[in-house]
């Protein structure tokens, strides 16, 4: 069993096209959900957009902005049984976003 954690945030703060900022809320946001970082990647896109992507110890987490929409999204892929209470609103704060809308989907490993 493990969960995707879908974040879609909404009029965020200007951090969304800094990429050093991403990555410090990206560490934050790791460390909040029990994982570490293995492994990652940030990307800055001209003229604007940020794409940050680590492998973490329970699977993947990953973020690409869009500035000029005020947007960004997430994902979180955890091979953990439990969703981590509170990480939608961590991610709202560290983003600066008005609006998050968040979804969560049961991966069902090894049944079909």
């Amino acid at each position: 069993m493990a969960i995707q954690l879908i974040a879609d945030l909404y009029d965020c703060a200007e951090i969304i096209d800094d990429t050093e900022a991403i990555k410090k809320a990206a560490h934050k946001a790791i460390e909040f959900v029990g994982a570490e970082i293995v492994e990652e990647c940030i990307h800055k896109f001209e003229p604007v957009g940020v794409t940050y992507f680590a492998i973490i110890s329970t699977s993947h987490f990953s973020i690409h902005t869009w500035p000029e929409y005020r947007y960004a999204a997430i994902d979180i892929f955890s091979c953990k049984d439990e969703v981590v209470d509170g990480i939608a609103q961590v991610l709202k704060e560290l983003f600066g976003a008005k609006q998050i809308v968040f979804r969560s989907v049961e991966r069902n490993i090894g049944s079909h």
